[in-house]
């Protein structure tokens, strides 16, 4: 009996001291890939690997286990990324530029002396569950689920009118979560999303921004649970120069007017721009990206197929399905089953 409680005054030390420890289990086909932890400062590099975000590297050993300990992670919570090199050929940086395909990552929210385990989940999914003795880990997780269901709400309802709605609705839908869960990382990352000018949402969170007391609110929030960090800073930066933006929505001169058609001038040229550049990428291009699974993923989602009647026709359940999907949004660049379609169709 004394034997087992100095064992656990020992493992209560390595706690009380800050030590975390970060371990997995992915596919043994990765033994000997590098994987690495990341600290995501700027909540605008979170859809990215960055090599300056990089704190600790490992390897995959021969079981397609991994691990991380040590204590030189931040005391308060911050969010992290496990990423993992899948390129059978290390190419260095360009790996990090997002042109390895095969790269797994998953970003979760964590301190010092946390203890997380990231096991593969149904059909050997690898970075998609979350165990932690830290409640606040899996929040991410979450929310990209809701980000999903989004996507699939816009997928099925194409009019403007519709569209309207359901951006009232899932604005509404994600600051909920985001209050609820209590943690003002997770309402920076659904910020981060919802604000983004490369989404359909940022005209709504223009006006939402004028509109609603929520984002002062956070700006608060943050300020309370997190006053040194820069993520706060740039964040309040961010909405005063937002709300500026949003009042062009009602100039009060031909001075505006004419500031207005120059910014959406610029705007449609950087759009022009960027879809000659989309264009440039084939069909047979795209799929080459695929694995055979999720070519035929594809082809059932471009038939308007439910996730419910994929997951039928391929033998597999639901929410391996949504895996597979989540996967394929990011090889392809895209946000929606929408954009999906319109890259392969154009």
């Amino acid at each position: 009996m004394r034997f087992f409680v100095l064992i656990l005054l020992f493992i209560n030390s390595f706690s009380l001291l800050g030590q975390y420890r970060i371990s997995g289990q992915v596919s043994p086909e990765n033994a000997g890939n590098s994987i690495y932890l990341s600290l995501v400062e700027d909540y605008r590099k979170s859809s990215r690997v960055y090599l300056d975000q990089i704190v600790q590297k490992s390897e995959v050993d021969s079981l397609g286990q991994f691990y991380f300990e040590g204590n030189n992670l931040n005391e308060q919570n911050r969010m992290y990324r496990i990423h993992l090199d899948g390129c059978s050929d290390n190419t260095g940086a360009n790996h990090f530029l997002g042109r390895c395909n095969n790269s797994k990552n998953v970003l979760f929210i964590a301190n010092n002396k946390d203890t997380l385990q990231f096991p593969t989940s149904f059909e050997d999914q690898a970075l998609c569950t979350i165990t932690s003795t830290n409640t606040k880990s899996g929040l991410l997780l979450e929310i990209e689920g809701l980000k999903e269901h989004m996507a699939y709400d816009f997928a099925d309802y194409p009019s403007e009118a519709k569209k309207k709605l359901n951006l009232a609705k899932w604005f509404n839908t994600l600051h909920t979560f985001g209050k609820e869960a209590n943690e003002p990382l997770a309402e920076l990352y659904i910020y981060d999303f919802l604000s983004d000018k490369r989404n359909e949402t940022f005209r709504f969170y223009l006006e939402d921004l004028t509109t609603t007391d929520y984002y002062e609110n956070l700006s608060e929030r943050l300020t309370t649970s997190y006053p040194e960090a820069e993520f706060t800073q740039q964040y309040q930066a961010e909405i005063t120069t937002d709300k500026e933006l949003a009042s062009f929505n009602k100039p009060k001169s031909s001075k505006w007017n004419r500031t207005i058609i120059a910014l959406l001038a610029v705007s449609l040229l950087g759009n022009v721009l960027f879809f000659l550049g989309k264009k440039k990428r084939s069909t047979s291009q795209l799929l080459e990206k695929l694995t055979p699974q999720e070519q035929k993923i594809v082809n059932l989602m471009l038939e308007n197929k439910t996730n419910k009647e994929i997951a039928s026709e391929l033998f597999v359940s639901v929410s391996t399905i949504k895996t597979h999907i989540n996967n394929l949004y990011k090889k392809l660049d895209v946000t929606s089953r929408e954009q999906m379609s319109f890259r392969f169709k154009k």
